[in-house]
């Protein structure tokens, strides 16, 4: 349970590390693991590094632990006492008499270990009530691309001396030897381009999805595509803070919400008037689709060659992945797969985890394709590093 929820606080850009990890995990284990308030300040006194990770931790432990009515959350007992018995599954919550101290509503530890298991639920599957707290979940996600250095530098202890600040500082002091400037090159996030496909076929998994890019365009450099019978950027529309509202906005600009797929054309359409202009060059494009395709499989195999050759990285979302007995034999599928350098899954919360750590190279494990139809392990080695 606490393992899971240390995960989702990652997928929401804490940089909760193994040995902040250990370190909460002891706290919780020296103080009390059934009381809310305990669980809830050894995580924020162990997993948060700065203050920009006080904000994400308490909307991912709202989300995780359900919300308290209050920013700090006041002591909620659970109902068995014993120290690190954590539920592991849903139990019925009975009722007391007034006067025995019972708690009003599920422990913390059940309400958990229900985000735990949806956490790998197929989102198709979900009723209602499951679908609203994976949309607090989501909300709580960060999406950034692997770093990479620009042209930029920055004043710096070590790297390269700066020979324009180190003579102007020798000017300052009458020509009296100084210490040497340096600078270092500015390392920014890659730019990442989100194409979700919004068509008849991915109907179950589109609402889920949209609030994953919401969440990624509202954490940093995103842009926000929705592909099916016409191609329509939603960045601007996702930007809203509530994700019900972006939702609406983005309902409203879509026109072609649940017709048919024609991924060759839009990916062509998409490098013509964004792609080729700068927004794909150097950056790490992500298709979310199932890959069905009533158009040429031949047209959306040559544009996927064009945009790998553009792109630093092409990331392909499957959510049909994971059923079990898949094969891409698909034709728009199977004529995409070359181009592709990571396929994975895209069904469930875990998957849009793993998503995101392949997004910011944090996933060495992903199945990278090696031909039409052939997958095989991580590439050590891709050769020169694309701008």
């Amino acid at each position: 349970m606490l393992l899971g929820f240390v995960r989702a606080l990652r997928a929401a850009g804490v940089e909760a590390s193994t040995e902040r990890l250990h370190a909460f995990l002891r706290a919780v284990a020296a103080l009390r693991p059934g009381v809310r308030a305990d669980v809830f300040w050894a995580g924020r006194a162990t997993l948060c590094g700065g203050h920009d990770d006080l904000e994400r931790y308490e909307r991912v432990f709202a989300a995780y632990f359900g919300s308290a009515g209050e920013r700090a959350p006041r002591p909620v007992r659970a109902a068995a006492p014993s120290r690190l018995r954590l539920v592991a599954r849903e139990a019925p919550v009975v009722a007391g008499t007034p006067g025995d101290g019972a708690p009003q509503g599920p422990p913390a530890a059940v309400l958990a270990s229900s985000a735990e298991v949806l956490r790998h639920r197929d989102v198709a599957t979900l009723d209602a009530a499951e679908r609203a707290q994976l949309w607090r979940l989501l909300a709580a996600f960060a999406l950034e691309g692997r770093t990479r250095r620009s042209a930029r530098r920055r004043p710096a202890r070590r790297g390269e001396v700066d020979p324009r600040r180190t003579v102007r500082e020798l000017l300052r002091r009458g020509g009296e030897p100084a210490r040497l400037r340096r600078h270092a090159r500015v390392e920014r996030p890659r730019r990442v381009v989100l194409l979700v496909d919004v068509s008849g076929s991915m109907a179950p998994y589109a609402d889920a999805l949209l609030r994953f890019a919401h969440a990624a365009v509202r954490a940093g450099r995103t842009e926000a595509f929705t592909i099916g019978t016409r191609l329509t950027r939603v960045t601007r529309e996702l930007s809203h803070r509530d994700p019900n509202v972006a939702m609406a906005a983005v309902a409203a600009a879509v026109p072609d919400w649940r017709g048919g797929t024609r991924l060759g054309e839009l990916v062509r359409e998409f490098l013509n008037r964004w792609g080729q202009r700068g927004m794909a060059r150097g950056a790490i494009v992500v298709l979310l689709s199932d890959g069905w395709e009533r158009g040429d499989p031949e047209l959306l195999g040559r544009q996927m060659r064009r945009l790998h050759a553009l792109a630093h990285q092409v990331i392909w979302a499957n959510p049909r992945k994971a059923r079990p007995g898949y094969a891409p034999l698909a034709a728009g599928m199977a004529a995409a797969l070359p181009s592709v350098d990571a396929f994975v899954e895209g069904h469930s919360l875990a998957a849009l985890e793993r998503l995101a750590a392949v997004v910011r190279g944090a996933d060495a494990g992903a199945e990278r394709v090696t031909g039409a139809g052939r997958t095989a392990g991580p590439d050590p080695v891709r050769g020169a590093e694309r701008a």
